[in-house]
């Protein structure tokens, strides 16, 4: 009866964050995102401004949770989803590039440029992609090299905001009038770039779980080759 309490609060608890964010990207489409106030971000949810801010620190983080949602998931879906034999460091940068430059996200993308704040979340929120692309990574090494997952998922995660930040803020950029933060260049060639450089970390890791691997069979007799 307790687990059952207990999954009917987590799904409230989702379902409230979904109404909120979705509210935040509905109110920021509409009026622009410097005219939504948390106020009417909660009022547009059905909830009190209390219970907005334990969910979001801010109108920003709300509306590019929207933006963002779920992208965590789908990226490491993604990688999971991938054959076994296709290189991890090509299935990532396969990931990553399908749920960071799909069509329908061109519209949020394009409010998230309106705004330097949106940018700065935007751009933070990048972060969140570790924790699930860690587990998967791990997975596709064989579940024993945890914290070399950490690490690698670490690492997608800073080359994925170093190229959106080079996309958002090119260094030789004038500076941007009106508070429009215009992009520049091509984010795949951005991504993939950022990505490349990973590469050869990914591929020892890989090498490494498969040298693992094959120590690990046993001869038709039961003994141990490694041994």
């Amino acid at each position: 009866m307790t687990t059952r309490r207990t999954g009917l609060r987590e799904q409230k608890k989702q379902a409230t964050r979904v109404a909120l964010r979705e509210a935040a990207l509905r109110l920021a489409l509409e009026r622009g995102p410097d005219n939504v106030r948390v106020d009417d971000i909660a009022e547009a949810a059905g909830v009190s401004p209390r219970t907005y801010n334990n969910y979001f620190s801010s109108r920003e983080q709300a509306i590019v949770a929207a933006v963002t949602a779920e992208r965590e998931s789908r990226v490491a879906a993604a990688v999971a989803a991938r054959p076994a034999h296709v290189r991890l460091a090509d299935a990532l940068t396969e990931a990553v590039l399908e749920q960071y430059t799909e069509p329908r996200d061109h519209d949020k993308l394009l409010l998230i440029t309106t705004s330097p704040t949106l940018c700065d979340a935007f751009l933070d929120a990048t972060t969140a992609i570790e924790h699930p692309l860690a587990a998967v990574i791990d997975q596709r090494l064989g579940g024993a090299g945890t914290l070399t997952a950490r690490v690698l998922a670490a690492g997608v995660a800073a080359a994925v905001r170093a190229a959106l930040q080079q996309w958002l803020r090119p260094p030789a950029a004038p500076p941007a009038t009106g508070g429009l933060v215009v992009p520049s260049g091509s984010l795949p060639d951005l991504l993939r770039s950022a990505l490349a450089a990973l590469a050869p970390a990914f591929d020892a890791a890989e090498e490494q779980a498969q040298q693992r691997s094959h120590q690990g069979v046993r001869s038709p007799d039961g003994s141990d080759p490694a041994g």
